[in-house]
């Protein structure tokens, strides 16, 4: 049986995109939404994969990291666009840092608005 675990949090932050024929080269902001995942199919004595305390706890350091920032200023988005794919991905090695051995990270889902988001995972295709 697999498991999977979801948190959600967010932040608030500006960017504009590097090198974007569009508004989106100015400087905006969005409330940016954030969905973690853990997966795993090993349950500890209580019966928990991971406690959704650490979840947010690890998650919680992140958001702070980008919280009320002008992203393309801080490391890594000063050298990449911080467009959600690459906040996505930023989120999802983060998170990697908290695995357990049951616990892994299984995928980051970062939405700019209430309808567009970006989404990187673990799964492999073949």
């Amino acid at each position: 049986m697999k498991y999977k675990l979801s948190v959600t949090k967010g932040f608030a932050s500006a960017h504009c995109l590097r090198e974007y024929k569009g508004k989106c080269e100015n400087m905006h902001g969005h409330n940016w939404k954030v969905r973690a995942a853990f997966c795993g199919s090993e349950l500890d004595k209580t019966g928990m994969l991971i406690d959704f305390t650490d979840i947010k706890a690890h998650l919680d350091k992140i958001m702070y990291y980008l919280d009320h920032k002008f992203l393309n200023e801080i490391p890594p988005f000063d050298k990449i666009n911080p467009t959600a794919e690459n906040i996505a991905a930023y989120i999802f090695n983060e998170l990697k840092k908290s695995e357990t051995e049951t616990a892994k990270v299984y995928e980051v889902e970062v939405w700019e608005s209430e309808t567009s988001s970006a989404t990187v995972n673990n799964i492999i295709s073949s």
